[in-house]
């Protein structure tokens, strides 16, 4: 049976993800010797990445890039939660205070769009992880990621919820300028009371939109996703309404929804967060995530009304580079209430 060292054996390099999955697993996060600690309280762990680019499939896009793993901003709802299995880890706690981070990333995606078979394809930057989660202000990664696509021409497509975003302008131009940029703020609401409770350690949701306003101010293509809306915390019709007038008023170019889906590690911690936090909330729950998805017919009234607000405050017209959504549908828009 094939072997892999442990942490302490690897000497000259750092270690691969399979090699911190095997350390995790025989002795759990703790053997994870050479995390650093930071004043945050998260453990940063460099790993040596294999490639930079990931090939996906079933999505919009065909390539992914993702400089951490594991954030620290500790949404409740995040779907990559479930991704931190992978590494033996759990998606509670390890997922927010224990984050991987490539240290090699630049060069790995140097040598891969520099490669003659490159064909320039989309790349959509923080699809499993922010990637401006505060981390990057020492790193960097991101940005360097972003200096090499712009070399290689190549187009990017960029979620993030952090406004450290905007200290990268200059270099999201220069992407715009040589093929196509994107950047797709998170504001699921702005309702300050849902903030607190399902995004710990996020930037306020104005300080976000502000940061939409600035990119947008500087040319560079910049909108909302409100992504995920979350029933009972910020799915009334009055908080939707409030938050797509705060994004209208601050100069997006689009805003597109969706509403949470729960599935594997994510759903496991998220039911454990209601219930130690909202006992009453859990049997509602319960019953509109029997499955992955919510019923088709709430989720169709939870974006037919996002469609009449786009509507109101004049963000219906669809921008290059626009993720495809229900929210942005040609169809009539739908009247519809909520309750929950």
């Amino acid at each position: 049976m094939t072997s892999y060292p442990l942490l302490f054996d690897v000497i000259g390099r750092k270690p691969t993800t399979r090699e911190i999955a095997d350390t995790v697993k025989s002795g759990g996060t703790a053997a994870l010797s050479d995390a650093e600690r930071r004043a945050d309280h998260a453990r940063y762990q460099e790993i040596t990445s294999r490639s930079a680019l990931n090939r996906v499939h079933g999505m919009p896009f065909n390539w992914t890039l993702n400089p951490y793993r594991g954030c620290t901003h500790g949404c409740h709802y995040c779907f990559a939660r479930r991704y931190h299995v992978q590494f033996e880890m759990d998606s509670d706690d390890d997922f927010a205070s224990v984050i991987l981070v490539k240290h090699n990333i630049v060069q790995l995606l140097a040598r891969e769009v520099d490669r003659p078979t490159w064909a320039r394809e989309q790349v959509a930057c923080g699809t499993a992880t922010d990637p401006y989660q505060p981390i990057e202000g020492h790193y960097k990664l991101t940005r360097g990621c972003l200096e090499t696509l712009a070399r290689g021409r190549t187009p990017v497509g960029l979620v993030t919820k952090g406004p450290m975003v905007v200290r990268d302008v200059d270099v999201l131009r220069d992407v715009a300028r040589v093929s196509a940029c994107t950047v797709y703020m998170s504001v699921p609401t702005v309702d300050e009371d849902a903030w607190r409770t399902l995004e710990p350690g996020t930037a306020h949701p104005l300080q976000r939109l502000r940061a939409v306003r600035e990119l947008v101010d500087a040319g560079v293509n910049a909108g909302v996703l409100m992504a995920p809306i979350v029933p009972g915390f910020s799915s009334s019709r009055s908080k939707l309404e409030r938050t797509v007038k705060a994004i209208a008023d601050h100069g997006a170019r689009f805003v597109g929804c969706n509403v949470m889906y729960l599935q594997d590690g994510t759903r496991t911690h998220f039911m454990k967060f209601i219930e130690r936090e909202y006992p009453s909330m859990a049997p509602r729950f319960e019953k509109l995530y029997a499955k992955k998805y919510p019923p088709d017919s709430y989720r169709k009234q939870v974006q037919g009304m996002v469609r009449v607000l786009q509507q109101r405050y004049g963000l219906t017209k669809r921008e290059h580079g626009e993720p495809a959504n229900e929210s942005a549908s040609p169809r009539e828009p739908e009247q519809v209430g909520f309750r929950f």
